[in-house]
Order: structure tokens, then sequence, then C-alpha cells
């Protein structure tokens, strides 16, 4: 498999952020980030299928409109023609393989919803774990663009099991067997507290920048005060402090 310099430095960068422990959301917005950036695309959204309501949920989103994925999450993916076919296949799949193109553009599906963010080509990876689907990645380019190709889907293979390990060790990440004994919120900064509150709520670091209106990484330094004050070493460390405080 040829891979141009671009290409090679941003698997790089993937594969390094995979290493890393990360909350679930966290995982998928920066995969996310980095997949814009490897595939030249335009758009991406990641959803973790629910089989009990058999619904999409717990959304993360990049350059794409709320109220347009608000309207994907009430109604849309109930009569959505594409993305249960693609789920099935379970590898990276072109959304071209299982609908063409022209038919996809004549349907509600594309006009009310994928066309109002731009949403033109698109390519789908999902993570499974033995029958379960624990997460997914939606990348779309715009109708200026060129559709993603075969290329396009061995890039994606190579990432798609780091990507699931990452989704598995999130799903285990609790606080260390031995507390210490400085597992004290008091000794938080009245900032580093609202982080901290906010990561046990569920939000991103890009969430937690937006609501507070500061850098992505000043978000990252006040995390990594309350890990040291903490005596934690992962996101669900604090989550799980922040968790235990609110029942006292």
């Amino acid at each position: 498999m040829y891979l141009t310099a671009a290409e090679s430095r941003a698997l790089s960068r993937l594969f390094g952020l995979l290493a890393e422990d990360m909350a679930e959301r966290e995982v998928r917005e920066r995969v996310g980030y980095g997949l814009l950036d490897l595939l030249r695309a335009d758009h991406f959204a990641s959803y973790v299928w629910d089989e009990s309501t058999r619904t999409f949920g717990n959304r993360v989103s990049l350059n794409m409109s709320e109220d347009t994925l608000g309207t994907y999450e009430s109604y849309y993916q109930f009569h959505d023609p594409i993305t249960f076919q693609l789920q099935q296949r379970r590898l990276p799949t072109l959304v071209t393989q299982v609908m063409p193109q022209q038919e996809l553009m004549r349907c509600e599906f594309f006009n009310d919803f994928l066309a109002r963010d731009g949403l033109h080509w698109g390519v789908n990876a999902y993570s499974y774990v033995g029958e379960r689907n624990i997460g997914d990645l939606r990348i779309w380019r715009g109708r200026n663009r060129d559709n993603f190709d075969a290329h396009s889907l061995e890039l994606l293979r190579l990432i798609e099991p780091a990507f699931t390990g990452a989704l598995q060790r999130a799903s285990r990440l609790l606080l260390p067997t031995s507390e210490p004994s400085n597992l004290e919120i008091g000794s938080l900064s009245p900032r580093e507290l609202e982080v901290a509150r906010m990561v046990s709520d569920g939000l991103t670091d890009k969430e937690i920048a937006q609501r507070l209106a500061v850098e992505l990484s000043t978000v990252r330094t006040y995390l990594k005060r309350s890990f040291i004050k903490l005596g934690v070493h992962r996101r669900g460390g604090v989550a799980a402090v922040i968790g235990r405080s609110r029942r006292h």
C-alpha cells in the first residue's frame, strides 16, 4: 500500500492518540479530527448503536449543524436508506457501494438531511466487539470534491482495529483499586472543579472549551492538574471522584 508523506504523518498521529487512555467520546472526537486530515474530508459524525431501542445516540460531530443532526436523531435515522446497509457490512464501505449516487440524490434523506450541510460523498466504518456495535465513523466530502475510493477504504481498515481497541479501553476506565488518601475535590481550583464536573457529565474536551470560551489546550491543562491533585491517571478516574462526591 502506497502512502504519501502527508498520509504517513496523519496515520502516525492517529495511531499515537489511539494508544492513549481517553474517555469514549473523546476517542471518537479526536479520531474524527484525524480522519478529516487523513482522508481530506469535510464533515464527520459518530454514533453508538443502542440495540435495546434500535437507535443511534451519543453523537459526536465535526462541521455539521446541531439543528440538522437533531432532525437525524428525531426523524431521519428512521427513514435512512443507507446506514443500516453500511452497518451490516461491518467493514469500511463507500456509500456508493450500497446505493448509486444518483439514486441517493433523489431521496428525502439526501435532499432534506445530507444536502443541508453539504454532505455529498460518504464512507462509513464500524467497530464491533462480537455482535455489538460500539461506535461508528461517518466521513463525508462536499459536492465539489471527488468521491472516496479504494485507497480510502484501505486507510480506514488500517485504523479500525486501533479505534476499536481504544473504545474498549475507554469502557474499562475505572479508579485504581487502591485509592490514594488525597482524593479530595477540595484540592481543585474553582476552574479545575468546573472542568472536572463537565468531564463527569460526559462532555468532550472540545465541548468544555466551547462552554468555557477557552482554548482546547487550556482545558487539557486543567485536566492534567486535576489528575495530579486527585491522584488519578484517566478522565474516568476524575469522573468517578466527582460522581462519588455528588452522592455524599
